[in-house]
C-alpha cells in the first residue's frame, strides 16, 4: 500500500497528490509515468510523475477528474493508502546539454511540463515557459513556473486573466521577432499540440510532444495508445511518451483519443452516485 503524505486542489476539477513510495522517487526523472490502482478491484491507470523528492520518498501526481478511477482517487484524503503504485515507466526526457529551451504547456499538461521545466532550471538552461488555459478557473500551478523560468507567458482563451488568446499566440510572436531555441516541448491537448508543431515546423527548431493524453494501460497491450509516427506504428506508452512532433500523424490520434470519451463520462456518473447514495 502506498500512503498518501499531501493533497491539494489546485483548480475544481484537478487534484495534485503526494505518495509515499521511495523506490519509485529514486528512480524517477521528467517526462516519466507511473501506473496505479486505487484499491484491489480498480482498474490500472497510467499518470504522468509531476514531481518527486528523492530525499523524503514521494512522487507527485496531478490528475483532472474525468472517469471513475480518478473520482475515487479524489475521494482519498492525506494519510489514506492506495493499492499499487508502479513506476517509473516510459523513456524520459531527453534534457542533458540544452542551454536555450521553450516549454509549452496546456491544461492539466502543465503538470507534466512544469518538472521538465524545473530540471532545466536547475541544470542551467534558459527557460521559456509559455501556458495557457480556457479561463482563469482553471489556472494551475503558475508561481511554480515562475520559479521555473526566465520568462512566463500566461494566457487565457477567453481572456479573464492575463492575455487572451492562445500559447501559439507569444510563440509566433517570439518566431517573428527572430528568437530561436534550441528545443521546443509542447504537452497539452492533442489540438494544442498539433498548432504548436504547425507554428515550430518554418523555424526547423526541434519541437518535442508528449502523447501520454493518449494512452490507457499503459504497457501497450490495449493497443489504445496506438499512433503513427513518420508512417510507422508506435505505442506512446512503451516507445515514448516523447516524439518528434513533425512525424506524428495528429488527426488519427484526435480520433482515437475521443473512442472512450462516453465510456468515461458513464463510469464517472456512476461512481459519482454510488458515493452519494453510501453518504
Amino acid at each position: 500500500m502506498y500512503r498518501i503524505t499531501y493533497k491539494k486542489s489546485l483548480n475544481p476539477t484537478v487534484t495534485m497528490l503526494d505518495i509515499e513510495a521511495p523506490l519509485v522517487a529514486r528512480k524517477a526523472k521528467p517526462g516519466q509515468f507511473i501506473i496505479l490502482r486505487v484499491d484491489e478491484d480498480g482498474e490500472r491507470i497510467p499518470l504522468t510523475i509531476a514531481g518527486y523528492d528523492r530525499e523524503a520518498g514521494t512522487v507527485r501526481i496531478i490528475f483532472q477528474i474525468v472517469g471513475a478511477t480518478t473520482e475515487k482517487l479524489n475521494r482519498k484524503e492525506v494519510g489514506d493508502s492506495i493499492q499499487d503504485f508502479v513506476g517509473p515507466l516510459g523513456t524520459a526526457t531527453e534534457l542533458d546539454g540544452l542551454k536555450k529551451v521553450c516549454i509549452v504547456g496546456g491544461g492539466v499538461g502543465c503538470a507534466i511540463a512544469l518538472p521538465i521545466a524545473e530540471a532545466l532550471h536547475e541544470m542551467g538552461c534558459e527557460v521559456t515557459s509559455v501556458i495557457g488555459f480556457r479561463s482563469k478557473d482553471l489556472l494551475i500551478l503558475e508561481d511554480e513556473f515562475s520559479a521555473a523560468s526566465d520568462r512566463l507567458f500566461v494566457m487565457t482563451d477567453d481572456g479573464s486573466y492575463a492575455r487572451q488568446g492562445n500559447v501559439c499566440v507569444p510563440l509566433n510572436e517570439m518566431f517573428a521577432a527572430g528568437e530561436r531555441f534550441e528545443k521546443v516541448i509542447t504537452i497539452g491537448p492533442l489540438v494544442m499540440m498539433k498548432f504548436v508543431v504547425e507554428a515550430t515546423r518554418p523555424t526547423g527548431i526541434p519541437c518535442i510532444v508528449s502523447m501520454n493524453p493518449i494512452m490507457i494501460d499503459g504497457t501497450g497491450m490495449c493497443g489504445g495508445c496506438r499512433l503513427t509516427v513518420g508512417g510507422k506504428t508506435k505505442f506512446a506508452c512503451v516507445d515514448g511518451p516523447d516524439f518528434d512532433g513533425y512525424e506524428v500523424d495528429f488527426d488519427s490520434a484526435m480520433e482515437r483519443g475521443t473512442m472512450f470519451r462516453d465510456f468515461e463520462r458513464h463510469a464517472h456518473e456512476e461512481t459519482c452516485n454510488l458515493f452519494k447514495k453510501s453518504v
